[in-house]
């Protein structure tokens, strides 16, 4: 049985059933087909694989063919969810010709459904050309990692009302200019609700409460595979970074000691071979049959 894709207008309808939004970020083809496979219905291509995959401090230094290389496998295992490729750092921000024909790599090269860009009223031109363009477009208001360096730091934004007031702001812009959906970072979940309850799109909240209308993670956070510290809005719906080490851990020790691999995990030769082999004398290569 062929699933039904999730679409940019069925995220929309969602919405508007109060259908929670559930999505993930994905960076390769394993963790993408089980995420497929458990009802995930938005794989995000984050520029996050910056840190959890390339060990970078920032989201920075990720590059546009970066993006298209993870998004091709992503697509590839996703029969359901709708697979969104994150615009890196200075892809989007020269100019909104250039925007459109990166947004387009993306989806020509890399195979994605939409992408998704960072910032409020200052991107709704390259919004509008994408849109103009065919391609479907994400925005990302609130904490904007790829600004860190701007903000000294990864922190809470919208904490005053003429914060919360520009973010409303950003975010009617951001549906005016076409885009269909609004991820919204690391704000007080009350400016988020009031986002959510200002636009007709959905907004996907990360780190900015209950009532945003989808929530998104990094798979690596919920999955506990970082052990080293927890973000603060992090639930860790598993704890595979022990279970990894405990299971690295059993693997060498059963490779040093001998345990591993046994004859019954190992590949033998047919009797026949062996007969013949016995019959030439080959002593040079008998094996040890165990």
């Amino acid at each position: 049985m062929v699933k039904k894709r999730v679409t940019a207008p069925a995220l929309t309808s969602m919405k508007k059933r109060g259908d929670k939004i559930a999505m993930l970020t994905a960076y390769d083809y394993t963790f993408a087909l089980l995420m497929d496979q458990a009802g995930v219905d938005v794989l995000l291509v984050g520029d996050s694989l910056g840190m959890v995959v390339q060990g970078h401090d920032t989201t920075i230094p990720v590059t546009l063919e970066e993006i298209i290389y993870h998004t091709r496998p992503v697509k590839r295992a996703a029969q359901r969810a709708m697979v969104v490729a994150d615009m890196p750092f200075l892809s989007y921000q020269i100019n909104s010709e250039e925007a459109a024909r990166n947004a387009g790599r993306l989806l020509k090269e890399g195979g994605a459904d939409a992408v998704k860009l960072e910032g409020g009223c200052k991107t709704v031109p390259a919004i509008e050309k994408m849109v103009s363009a065919g391609i479907p477009v994400m925005g990302h208001v609130g904490l904007e990692p790829q600004s860190s360096k701007l903000l000294g730091g990864h922190k809470v934004q919208g904490k005053s009302i003429a914060a919360i007031e520009r973010l409303i702001d950003d975010a009617k812009a951001l549906e005016k200019a076409g885009a269909f959906s609004i991820v919204i970072e690391a704000i007080p979940w009350q400016a988020a609700q009031l986002i959510t309850e200002a636009i007709k799109i959905p907004t996907i909240g990360i780190g900015a409460g209950p009532h945003c209308d989808g929530q998104v993670l990094v798979y690596a956070d919920m999955l506990g595979l970082f052990t080293s510290f927890q973000p603060h809005f992090v639930r860790r719906f598993a704890q595979m970074g022990d279970l990894s080490v405990e299971a690295f851990e059993k693997y060498c020790n059963s490779v040093k000691n001998g345990n591993f691999p046994t004859l019954e995990e190992s590949y033998t030769l047919d009797d026949s071979v062996l007969e013949e082999m016995d019959e030439k004398n080959a002593h040079s290569y008998k094996p040890n049959r165990g």
